[in-house]
């Protein structure tokens, strides 16, 4: 996959990353969507790659030349492949910067996920600013714990080649191959989704090596709970936070750290690396606006807005689709959807999904304010908050918390918890305890749990 990132594009071509996770149906159409005319796959993915081509040779549809990087098989094989190739081979430079380089699907938590389009100087200039963002130095040894397939690994797949960095390649996530190849190799650098994080957290400690050295972890994708970030710097990692999308080529944004909040108290230290932060130098503007008035909001810490992106590093837009690539840019500013307040010193922190606001008599609540108590609970592995539908107060929230192995809580020990942690109107008047379901990317499904809620009906009567 670090081979393809760069020679596809030298060959002149767009490579398109698919998640490694998808059923043979969602890989079908995406196949058919991106109009791919070659298919790179893994070995051990190929039954599920023969039956996406099944499904497109029933309907029709043109289907990819396959080629399968393993060392035998019916299909074309991938070293073969290339060493059937032109040695002097000149390489295809773009007509324009602003041509495309990647077709990245987005991870499509509530529908068909939408191609963005990125352009060659989006990922140039995301590639410069993803090493100088995490002050990575020279020849680092980067650990792969970050899927590819996001956004190009948030472009450190090209990002770690401009520092002369070392790759070291996982097929899966797993803690303790994770914590192996750390001390085995040296690794310096390691990223991965607040998932991963919460992975390593709850790995059995005899899996867990004490680290001879800070091991640098980016995360992003989802705010991270400061109980995670506090158990993963006990175990040795520096844990830094980014924000940004699919759309923005990865990280927009960094939870650029002062000295002096060193001084405060280590649980407070914890709630300000939840923060979004403040924009990489390479974008150009990045606001939290009023999604009406397009005023931007109040640096208070309190009043709630819209993130908003403005930049070269943005998406050109959702393959085949005008009309969502309009609305995504409606007034001049790439639209986040995500909720945030602005601190006093101008850091953005991410409070919630628009769709995911609660309002319960007439007051707005963070899903993620109230996840992030209910996780600091020691018997809660994961949760996720949403609106229950209510007669009288229009809305309530819904906890769905899964319980690590042996715990044995009630729901109404749980509401109790969170009532005497944050105000009544916030706390949870349900609680379900029950499996997440997530996405193809590791995402929780909140769709899913939001109609379950609504199955539940009102509480008030």
């Amino acid at each position: 996959m670090l081979e393809l990132q760069f020679a596809v594009p030298m060959a002149g071509a767009v490579i398109c990353n698919l998640n490694t996770r998808l059923d043979p149906n969602m890989l079908s159409t995406l196949l058919n969507h991106s109009e791919a005319k070659i298919l790179f796959v893994d070995y051990q993915l190929l039954r599920m790659t023969e039956e996406a081509i099944d499904i497109l040779k029933k309907t029709h549809s043109k289907h990819p030349i396959v080629v399968v990087i393993s060392e035998h098989g019916s299909w074309c094989e991938y070293e073969s492949f290339v060493a059937g190739g032109a040695s002097e081979f000149s390489i295809i430079h773009p007509n324009n910067e602003c041509d495309p380089i990647s077709l990245n699907y987005t991870s499509g938590t509530t529908s068909r996920p939408k191609g963005v389009v990125f352009s060659h100087r989006g990922a140039y200039l995301s590639a410069i600013s993803s090493v100088f963002m995490r002050g990575m130095g020279e020849m680092p040894t980067y650990l792969w714990s970050l899927p590819i397939f996001h956004c190009n690994g948030w472009c450190f797949s090209w990002g770690v080649a401009i520092v002369g960095g070392t790759n070291v390649c996982l097929r899966r996530c797993d803690p303790k191959v994770i914590f192996d190849i750390i001390v085995d190799h040296n690794v310096t650098h390691l990223d991965g989704a607040p998932t991963v994080l919460n992975m390593i957290v709850n790995s059995l400690s005899t899996n867990q090596k004490r680290l001879s050295h800070k091991v640098e972890i980016l995360t992003g994708g989802a705010p991270p709970l400061p109980t995670i970030i506090s158990k993963m710097e006990n175990l040795g990692f520096y844990v830094k936070h980014i924000y940004g999308l699919t759309e923005t080529g990865g990280p927009a944004t960094s939870n650029l750290w002062k000295p002096e909040w060193n001084l405060l108290p280590h649980e407070e230290q914890m709630k300000i690396k939840a923060r979004q932060g403040v924009k990489s130098f390479m974008m150009e503007e990045v606001d939290v606006k009023d999604p009406i008035t397009m005023e931007s909001i109040i640096c208070d810490g309190k009043s709630l807005g819209e993130v908003m992106f403005r930049g070269n590093t943005i998406m050109s837009g959702y393959f085949k689709d005008l009309n969502a690539t309009e609305e995504a840019f409606a007034g001049g500013w790439f639209r986040s959807w995500d909720v945030a307040v602005k601190h006093p010193d101008g850091y953005i922190e991410v409070k919630d999904r628009c769709k995911d606001i609660i309002i319960s008599g007439g007051e707005n609540i963070c899903t993620i304010e109230v996840e992030s108590v209910i996780y600091s609970h020691p018997g809660v592995l994961e949760v996720a908050v949403v609106a229950r539908p209510d007669d009288h107060w229009g809305q309530t929230p819904c906890a769905f918390v899964k319980l690590k192995d042996g715990v044995d809580v009630d729901g109404q020990e749980t509401i109790e918890y969170c009532r005497n942690r944050m105000p009544h109107y916030m706390a949870p008047r349900t609680v379900v305890f029950d499996d997440l379901p997530r996405n193809s990317t590791g995402k929780v499904q909140k769709f899913a749990l939001r109609d379950k809620a609504k199955l539940m009906g009102s509480l008030s009567y």
